[in-house]
Order: structure tokens, then sequence, then C-alpha cells
């Protein structure tokens, strides 16, 4: 197997920064459009294992990348629990039953990932066989908050006016309500785990719209009790998108690495955490619109910024979006190992 991801959450020597790229199995591929198509809409080509496998592998086939990502959603949780998933086009994910009162929390199940959530793992069992070991894979699941805002919004709305209600109105509410998404997602991550993932990521996308206590109590506090839960010793990597404040609690977690979005310097990140994890990051997406000399400049700078030494895994500071060419994407993947061999001499 290709181990450098691996290896580099482990911060061990690597002959070159290891690469992926978050929704690296996306719109942008032709490939993967083709397949969406032929699943008809986003939620069968999540819930058939064998769409998700075809998906998930489509970028390895193009690129050389260093990892896989099991293609799925963050809301498959909220799904299994029964509040009614389904994603309009240019509106994007709506739920038909909102948890918004004391009843409503009282009344969310656990999920069971064997049951429920059954076509995630045979979706990891079947990535598995058919990556034969070329890289790992990466299983992942998004975090208590940002799941709650998306529960108690409806759907997505960026001024999370129902959900920072709760925080400060009903703040133990939303504390039992966050004790039952820590129990599904502990149990979800460690169904994919013995399902065969060689590392999870826990997506927190929105806990950087919190105030500095709320997100201690209502992000971070929830994603440390998940990783005290795992079952196995996997690698694990935590990502708040808007979380350069905190960037020391975050490693402060036991987490194996700390996930950057494009707003922090990746250098003076690595200044502060020191070596108590790895580092991943943290190209801004909207880069892989510029012309290839561009993205080529910007990735070396990304490099040199990190320096020396083990500990990186190169990705975007958030996921890729649709519009960007492949070939840009080829134009990465290949500065990244190309230039990175030189921080890597004495692996």
């Amino acid at each position: 197997m290709n181990d450098r991801f691996l290896r580099a959450l482990r911060r061990e020597p690597v002959d070159r920064t290891p690469i992926w790229l978050m929704r690296q199995a996306g719109r942008y591929l032709p490939e993967y459009r083709a397949t969406r198509a032929k699943a008809g809409d986003f939620l069968t080509l999540c819930k058939t294992p064998e769409y998700a496998c075809e998906v998930t592998l489509q970028p390895l086939d193009r690129f050389p990348l260093d990892a896989a990502i099991l293609f799925s959603d963050i809301l498959t949780i909220p799904d299994a629990m029964g509040l009614g998933l389904s994603l309009e086009e240019r509106v994007g994910p709506r739920l038909a039953k909102p948890v918004r009162t004391p009843a409503d929390i009282r009344a969310l199940p656990v999920p069971d990932p064997e049951g429920e959530l059954r076509y995630v793992t045979d979706a990891v069992r079947l990535i598995k066989r058919e990556l034969a070991d070329r890289v790992p894979l990466i299983g992942f699941a998004g975090s208590p908050w940002t799941l709650a805002t998306y529960m108690i919004e409806g759907g997505s709305d960026r001024e999370f006016k129902l959900a920072k209600e709760m925080v400060y109105g009903a703040p133990d509410d939303l504390a039992i309500m966050m004790d039952k998404l820590v129990q599904s997602i502990t149990a979800y991550l460690n169904a994919q785990i013995a399902a065969g993932v060689d590392a999870v990521m826990v997506f927190d996308t929105w806990g950087g719209v919190l105030s500095s206590d709320a997100y201690q109590r209502f992000s971070l506090d929830p994603m440390a009790a998940i990783l005290r839960g795992l079952t196995k010793n996997v690698p694990t990597i935590l990502f708040t998108k808007g979380g350069g404040l905190w960037l020391e609690r975050i490693a402060a977690t036991g987490c194996n690495a700390v996930g950057l979005d494009w707003s922090v310097d990746i250098g003076e990140a690595r200044r502060r955490i020191g070596d108590r994890c790895a580092l991943q990051g943290n190209l801004d997406p909207a880069i892989l619109r510029a012309p290839i000399p561009v993205i080529e400049r910007e990735a070396k700078a990304v490099l040199a910024s990190y320096g020396t030494g083990a500990g990186h895994i190169f990705n975007l500071g958030h996921g890729i979006t649709p519009d960007i060419p492949p070939e840009h994407v080829t134009a990465l993947v290949a500065t990244v190992h190309e230039a990175s061999a030189a921080y890597h001499q004495s692996a």
C-alpha cells in the first residue's frame, strides 16, 4: 500500500507530502456526473454501495492521490434518525421534521450503523475490496454541532438563527441533543472502522460561527468525546472551518491531525501547535480556478510555509467546487508530489 498519508498522520518520515482533496469525488469530474445520472439522484448515489464505490474510486483512477475518502454525505445520521432528508436543486438539503423542542430531542433515536446505515458500511467493505490496498481509505462523519444546525434549522441556513437561539436560550436541551449525536456518530465511525476504513475525519463545517465559549461546549467537547469513544486506534483528523482561533484547543483533543481552512497560515499553525499532531491543508479551493502556473506557485507556497519534516498532509482549505477543470487538479497533484520531495530528503 502507498502509506504516505498514514505515515504523515503519525508524523513519521515520508518521501513526499501526501495529498488528497476534500470532495475529490464530485461534480467537477465528468465520470462522476455520468454515474450520478445513472443513479438518478444524489441520495440514490449515496445509498447504493456499488455507486458509492464507483465514485469513490474515480478520482484515484484519474489522479495519483495518496488516499481515498468514502463517498457519502454528512446528513446520513439525521436521515437515519427519521428526519426526512431530501435534496432540492439550488436549495440544498432539507429535513422534513426539524428538531426544535425538548420532545423532539427526546424522540431522537440512536441509529444502528449496521441497520439503518448498513448501506454505508456495505460501501466501505466494497470499496476496500476494490481498492486492493492501493491507498488508505478515509471514513468520516459530520460533527455534532454541524449536524445539529441542519436538524434545528430544517436545512441549510447560513444565519443559524434557530440553532443559536437554542445555544443561548435552551443550552441544557441542546446538550441532551449533543449527547445523542455523540452516541450516534461514535457508533457510526466505529462501524466504519470495523468495516475497514484506515482513518476517520470529523467535519465541523459550522463550528466557526460560534463564540469561543459556545464552540468549546457545543462543538469541540462533543468531538473530543467522539474521539474517546473510538474502539480501535486508527488515525483521526478534526477539521473546523473557521477554527483558526482555536487550533491549540483542537490539537489538545488528542486527534492525529488538525485540518486547516485557507484563512490560516500553515507555517504559523505549525509554530502554534508544535509537534502535538500533524496538519492537513490548506490551499484556497478558489485557486484551482486560476491558470495552472498560479496553481503551481500557490501550492509551492503552502509547502514552503509548512517547511521541512514530517506531519503535513496537503489538502484544500475546504471542498473542491464543481467548476474546477480536472486538468487543474492534475497539475496540483503533480506539483505537490514533485516540489515536496525537497522537504523530505532525509526520509
